[in-house]
């Protein structure tokens, strides 16, 4: 007998969501920049605060280092679905708030830019349900 785990039997996750903001911190010559220089520590701290005003307590809202984004950031990446975005402002991350984490649809127009260099935020609704970019 073993203590192997129930393949058939779902996974209850502790949290819908996982938002992973990148707070890496590079020396200000540094040619790629960084995620905290473009102020996403300030970005993180009004993220958690929000989230916690709109009742996001199935939400988990973290730093993290260097998610090699840094020349295209703020980077933030929400899991489970692994959809990147670069929010500027504190009205950037109210929209990831409303249309991505509330509503369940995507903050298009604050897509990062897939490795492959295309440009999701330029697709329709259905293009970007299917595209697989994201």
């Amino acid at each position: 007998m073993t203590d192997a785990p129930d393949k058939q039997k779902p996974v209850e996750l502790f949290f819908r969501a996982h938002v992973f903001c990148c707070t890496n911190q590079r020396p200000d010559d540094h040619s790629r920049g960084s995620c905290a220089s473009k102020g996403s520590l300030k970005l993180r701290d009004y993220m958690k605060v929000r989230a916690k005003e709109l009742g996001l307590s199935d939400v988990r809202i973290n730093s993290s280092g260097c998610l090699d984004r840094c020349e295209d950031g703020p980077a933030m990446v929400i899991y489970p679905e692994g959809v990147w975005y670069s929010p500027k402002t504190r009205e950037d991350i109210d929209e990831i708030l409303q249309k991505h984490l509330l509503d369940g649809g995507r903050a298009r127009t604050l897509l990062m830019a897939q490795p492959s260099g295309r440009d999701c935020s330029e697709l329709n609704d259905d293009e970007c349900e299917n595209c697989g970019g994201c």
